[in-house]
């Protein structure tokens, strides 16, 4: 009788040592990896940072939706990871991206345009 062994694909180690809040989500800023902008902040949770990891394509959890959304499965403005790295506390990610077109669901490049003046 002879065992089959199956493939297991591994988890990244990293994973396990992120923070996430008490309702299992993470904050995470999408930076431009060709000009260095910072795009925007979402969320995810262990199952969008999986998704992200196995496609190379963004995944978020929206929380008025309720909902798993893949940047730019609607808008085609999407979004190639070319890196994922947690900070220094693992309680927030930095998503490094390839930005086909606008970030902002306002049709804005990044979702940071509206400076705060005392």
């Amino acid at each position: 009788m002879t065992v089959e062994k199956k493939s297991l694909k591994k988890e990244p180690n990293e994973i396990y040592a992120l923070k996430f809040d008490d309702r299992g989500l993470i904050p995470v800023i999408a930076q431009d990896s060709a000009t260095g902008n910072v795009l925007m902040m979402a969320w995810m949770d262990l199952q969008a940072i999986r998704q992200t990891l196995d496609t190379g394509r963004v995944t978020y959890w929206s929380r008025s939706r309720q909902a798993y959304w893949v940047k730019g499965d609607t808008s085609g403005n999407t979004q190639k990871l070319v890196e994922l790295r947690a900070d220094c506390d693992r309680d927030c990610l930095l998503a490094i991206v390839e930005q086909r077109g606008n970030a902002c669901h306002t049709g804005s490049k990044t979702c940071f345009f509206t400076r705060i003046e005392p």
